[in-house]
């Protein structure tokens, strides 16, 4: 089994913390709840312990201040198509070696590499990946988010609420003993779908959006990419609100139901 930090539901059980703000701040290492840590200073030891120093001797890093502007880049990248040549300028370390740093991250399973759909779907999509971290306590620690008040207007809250879905339906995935099927579709064209679950012949689609109001729009690149695909047999609209619902033929879900998909 590949067990990642807990899922929502083994983190609070039947009763969500009161915003999604709560839960991205706090992340979902499991000592945060067993001993109920600071959620900064739980990241903290996390990052100087695991991350710094055993990643870091894997990877034969000699200039750990490079390193650790490298994951805090990462964490600012986290949602975003990954650019390797614009990452390791930033970080002052050249293409290969942010590619094989990555690479230790992503199987360690701090990162997540979401790779782009194209089944019979034409040449003209995105070839990059999407930058994902699997803990989103950890990446507002690297962000230096210290409080969950600071997420309320925090430029990154919708990358970082992105991540927790991903995340999760990545545990769900895992926690059944079932092969990661996650990818994004975005073509050249700019349409874009957040997670692309992969049955085969089937697909569910599912877009990510923080918000507690939704928006007619939020709906038409679902629609549009069902014209696409014929074998779309389900589609979701994840939000940051509290009610569960169908609309316009998606599901409509709220973060606190986020474990009950795919």
């Amino acid at each position: 089994m590949t067990l990642l930090p807990f899922s929502l539901a083994e983190a609070y059980g039947e009763r969500p913390p009161a915003s999604p703000e709560e839960l991205l701040y706090r992340g979902f290492y499991p000592r945060i709840f067993d001993r109920k840590l600071n959620p900064t200073e739980a990241s903290s030891f996390y990052v100087s312990t695991y991350v710094e120093r055993d990643l870091r001797q894997i990877l034969n890093v000699r200039d750990l201040a490079q390193f650790e502007v490298f994951l805090r880049l990462c964490a600012g990248r986290t949602g975003q198509l990954l650019n390797l040549t614009t990452l390791g300028d930033d970080a002052g370390v050249s293409h290969n070696t942010a590619r094989h740093w990555l690479s230790i991250l992503e199987a360690s399973y701090v990162v997540k590499l979401l790779r782009p759909y194209y089944k019979n779907l034409g040449k003209q999509l995105v070839k990059a990946p999407k930058l994902y971290f699997l803990d989103t306590g950890v990446a507002c620690f690297l962000l230096s988010i210290s409080e969950k008040t600071q997420l309320a207007s925090h430029p990154l809250k919708g990358a970082l609420f992105e991540s927790f879905v991903v995340s999760e339906l990545l545990k769900r995935r895992f926690n059944r003993g079932q092969a990661d099927n996650l990818y994004f579709f975005r073509d050249s064209k700019g349409l874009e779908i957040d997670v692309v679950l992969d049955f085969g012949q089937e697909v569910e689609q599912l877009e990510i959006k923080a918000g507690k109001t939704l928006g007619s729009g939020f709906f038409a690149p679902l629609r549009r990419f069902q014209e696409l695909h014929a074998g779309v047999r389900q589609s979701y609209l994840v939000y940051g609100g509290d009610q569960t619902h169908r609309r316009e033929g998606v599901r409509v879900v709220s973060w606190k139901d986020v474990g009950n998909l795919g």
